[in-house]
């Protein structure tokens, strides 16, 4: 009975120091382990974005053809302006000489508002009053300084506008020239330095515009 206690004893012993064994090999020969694989860089790139780029495109483009545009406008404008004074002028001279009648309205005799009404209609296609204190209030002031050539003018020998003509020439030296049917000598061209017009001078208008011409042309 002694020996079989003995074995048993012996048996136990020898299995948990052998499972000690074991346990301190495993613990004592943990490895690292490393790996060989290699993985691809990734290259990022910005992204631009084409579409935002064309539309900018397109805007600077609509912006530069929308300034060609005005330019090239103001450009007619002006040219259809020169043409229209100019036809004024050619109109107006073509009745100097004409002798002046009251109430007249033709080549034959006319009086200084129906020769103003005369040929601002027929050059530039403007229907005018007929009366001079009418016509003064048509168009928009200008100073005297600033007079161009197809300007009004208007007189008075007393309160109420009486007399027009229409500026012909502004000289080098300041020199204002028109022309209109005066009662002496018929359509002449007198000086607004006169003696005689230049104490009646009252003020100006301009009655064609630029900014206008295309609505008056239409």
């Amino acid at each position: 009975m002694k020996k079989r206690v003995l074995v048993y004893f012996l048996f136990v012993a020898t299995f948990f120091s052998l499972q000690s064994c074991v346990s301190n090999y495993v613990v004592s020969n943990t490895q690292t382990y490393k790996s060989d694989a290699k993985f691809a860089s990734v290259n990022v790139k910005p992204v631009t974005n084409n579409s935002n780029n064309n539309k900018g495109q397109q805007v600077l483009a609509a912006i530069a053809n929308t300034n060609d545009v005005i330019k090239r406008s103001a450009i007619e404008n002006a040219i259809r302006h020169s043409n229209t004074i100019d036809n004024i002028l050619s109109e107006a001279e073509s009745y100097l000489g004409t002798p002046y009648r009251y109430g007249g309205t033709s080549r034959s005799g006319i009086d200084c508002s129906a020769f103003v009404l005369s040929v601002f209609g027929a050059a530039a296609g403007m229907d005018l009053p007929r009366v001079a204190a009418d016509q003064s209030q048509e168009g928009d002031s200008v100073d005297r300084s600033e007079l161009q050539k197809g300007d009004l003018v208007f007189f008075s020998h007393g309160r109420r506008i009486s007399h027009v003509g229409i500026v012909e020439e502004v000289t080098a030296d300041g020199q204002i020239k028109f022309i209109h049917a005066a009662t002496s000598k018929g359509v002449m061209v007198s000086s607004l330095d006169d003696n005689y017009w230049g104490p009646k001078f009252r003020f100006a208008k301009r009655v064609v515009r630029e900014d206008r011409l295309s609505v008056l042309n239409n």
